[in-house]
């Protein structure tokens, strides 16, 4: 086998989901904070052009960058909503996310090449890169700010391997949202440095407490060039299982994805890509209630898990998950996640797969009702654990 999967892991959120729903399977009810996926149903107009795409013959394949006109839609929604002025042609549409950004590090990186990689971090980035021959390189954020990356570290670490550094605001596992500002100056050391910037920009419209989402690559015509800009509509829109991804950015960056992903998978399923372009035109009354839930659950886990003695938590602006530190008990977080699901049937993951080992990642994508008694058996367990000084 292939050298390189001797230093892959496995994903640990799918891992945990599993043992999640074999328990519930057995007729154990568990609350379930460990899939980063919305509870929602996606929206019947989305189903229903899907059906309409179907049942009008269109299940042949596409181009591979995508069907020209859900190119042209993602390019206007990103002029209207980013500030982003891509043209369809710089546009590419992928198997969700994952793929997205997957196609991009096999199209960029050459043998040995680094990626900074800001922790916490979603666990696939240096699985990633690994795949792709690159070498991840971890910058800690400061957990007492909310886990930001100082501009001083980002520089700090770019060396003449450094190839790209991948931003994720808002932030999974943390919920972190970088303001305006703040991503200006990363913008100006990589145009400085002559570094890419990858943007996941998946959660961008989950956000909290008055915060504002802001596209890097807006913020100047020098960072515009710099960046791929990736996204999707798993989240915004309940459609995780449809695997729509798609990226836009300078182009011989898309066309160099494009050849790698005529080769890899060409386009995703051509009805799938019908309903993401019904997402994009006409969901956004359909999806508001989703997010304004999002909204009330982030207030409602916060305030749950700030009343558990030993548990310290920054509040999370942006995503569905909280991010708290479990150090208090003297348990790494593969352990305190273990003997959680066995002895109160609480399913969340070990923040060791995030690069944090000392705090656990809970989703709130789940109803209200799962969280207040989630929250509830978590301070049971809390407060049977010894702490430590």
């Amino acid at each position: 086998m292939n050298e390189r999967l001797k230093y892959i892991q496995p994903s640990a959120t799918l891992a945990i989901s599993a043992k999640a729903k074999q328990l519930a399977a057995d007729g154990v009810r568990v609350c379930n904070f460990a899939a980063g996926e919305p509870d929602f149903d996606t929206p019947q107009i989305i189903k229903n052009a899907c059906c309409k795409a179907l049942d009008n013959g269109l299940t042949k394949y596409t181009p591979v960058q995508g069907i020209p006109k859900l190119c042209s839609v993602i390019s206007e929604k990103l002029r209207k909503c980013n500030n982003l002025n891509y043209s369809p042609e710089q546009v590419i549409v992928s198997g969700g996310g994952k793929q997205s950004l997957s196609t991009a590090f096999l199209a960029l990186l050459n043998p040995g090449d680094e990626v900074i990689i800001p922790a916490p971090y979603w666990l696939s980035y240096p699985e990633m890169v690994r795949i792709a021959g690159g070498v991840p390189v971890f910058v800690e954020g400061d957990e007492s700010d909310g886990f930001r990356l100082s501009p001083k570290k980002l520089e700090a670490a770019i060396t003449d391997r450094t190839v790209a550094f991948v931003l994720n605001s808002p932030s999974n596992p943390t919920g972190l949202v970088y303001s305006a500002g703040e991503l200006r100056q990363f913008g100006e050391i990589c145009v400085r440095r002559n570094v890419w910037i990858i943007s996941d920009e998946m959660y961008e419209r989950m956000i909290y407490g008055g915060e504002k989402h802001v596209s890097i690559a807006s913020l100047s015509d020098e960072i515009y060039e710099h960046t791929l800009t990736v996204n999707g509509v798993s989240k915004a829109y309940a459609m995780t299982g449809w695997r729509i991804g798609y990226a836009a950015g300078p182009l011989p960056f898309i066309k160099a994805m494009s050849k790698v992903q005529s080769h890899l998978s060409s386009a995703p399923a051509t009805f799938s890509q019908m309903g993401a372009m019904e997402a994009l035109m006409n969901a956004e009354k359909d999806i508001q209630p989703m997010l304004k839930a999002f909204a009330e659950r982030n207030e409602l886990m916060f305030r749950l898990l700030s009343e558990i003695d030993g548990i310290r938590c920054q509040r999370p602006m942006g995503a569905f998950y909280m991010f708290p530190n479990i150090s208090a008990f003297g348990m790494n977080s593969v352990d305190f996640a273990t003997r959680l699901i066995t002895e109160k049937h609480v399913a969340a993951v070990p923040g060791v797969s995030f690069g944090s080992p000392e705090n656990l990642r809970f989703s709130y994508a789940c109803g209200k009702e799962e969280i207040e008694e989630g929250m509830r058996r978590l301070k049971e367990f809390c407060d049977t654990l010894p702490r430590v000084s």
